[in-house]
């Protein structure tokens, strides 16, 4: 991995999002140090245990945790060249915690991720759109904070697709964008937030649990463990030894009726041999 010191700074003018820092005490933990960028319209999933230093990173790259040395680089310029009326058009922030201190109305709630923009007279077109996109059309009339954690998410959700609806090549960071979502919910939005990053070209970098999520909705992998950058690499089947390092368990590939690969999580005391067998999907259900 290049140092902080030899990444040339035109690498940095050519990325789309970029991080350099050196690492940073967070609690007992030490996390970094990174030198981490994503080019184009990259989709990155980051994974890893519980504490490993995920959504620390995702602030980081937001700016709202403040690292040692620290240079993020959004379109070739840092955070503290770009004012925030112009960072707000290009960059949209989703975090874990999503309560208000104020109830507000759904509609304005997802307004805010405008409020940037003077004289937008499209505003109430884009905030209704997103809000049919993020399944959250129906909650438009009430109040933020009668909302379940379900809802509250496709809310905010939708205010990351109001921000970024009229824009070109932008940024999206979310942290658990789904974990609070019924099944059948997760995999729909995702595959919006795909769809809707793709159609405007923006980078999305999204912290998740799921791995099968991740290998089905994104193509890259950031994993990270006791704060530390284990791998990067493609969100593919070549990453189940990195996973395996990654989560200290084995993973077995099934396969469902169509086709698709699915990454089954071992237990430790059922772990596989390495080259297992793939398992057809039916199979291993009717065995279960």
């Amino acid at each position: 991995m290049q140092t902080m010191q030899t990444i040339p700074n035109q690498q940095a003018a050519s990325a789309r999002l970029m991080i350099r820092c050196g690492s940073w005490q967070q609690g007992q933990s030490a996390i970094g140090p990174f030198v981490l960028q994503v080019r184009g319209a990259e989709r990155i999933a980051i994974l890893g245990p519980s504490g490993a230093g995920k959504s620390s990173l995702l602030k980081a790259l937001s700016g709202d945790l403040p690292a040692l040395h620290t240079s993020v680089f959004v379109n070739g310029k840092t955070l503290d060249q770009s004012s925030v009326q112009t960072l707000a058009t290009q960059r949209a922030v989703l975090m874990q915690s999503q309560q208000m201190a104020f109830s507000l109305p759904v509609e304005l709630v997802i307004g805010l991720g405008r409020i940037a923009r003077d004289a937008d007279a499209q505003q109430q077109e884009f905030v209704h759109q997103a809000a049919h996109l993020a399944e959250a059309g129906h909650l438009m009339q009430r109040q933020y904070n009668s909302l379940s954690g379900g809802e509250q998410a496709r809310v905010q959700l939708a205010r990351v697709f109001a921000q970024l609806w009229d824009t070109q090549g932008g940024v999206i960071l979310v942290d658990e964008p789904v974990s609070a979502l019924d099944p059948g919910l997760q995999p729909e939005l995702l595959h919006r937030l795909q769809q809707f990053a793709a159609e405007r070209h923006h980078a999305v970098i999204a912290v998740l649990h799921d791995v099968n999520q991740a290998l089905q909705y994104f193509e890259r992998l950031w994993l990270i463990r006791d704060g530390q950058l284990l791998a990067d690499c493609a969100a593919s089947l070549q990453a189940i030894p990195h996973l395996e390092n990654l989560y200290q368990t084995g993973w077995q590939v099934l396969r469902s009726d169509d086709g698709e690969p699915v990454l089954h999580c071992l237990p430790r005391h059922r772990q596989r041999k390495p080259a297992a067998d793939v398992i057809p999907l039916h199979q291993h259900t009717q065995h279960a």
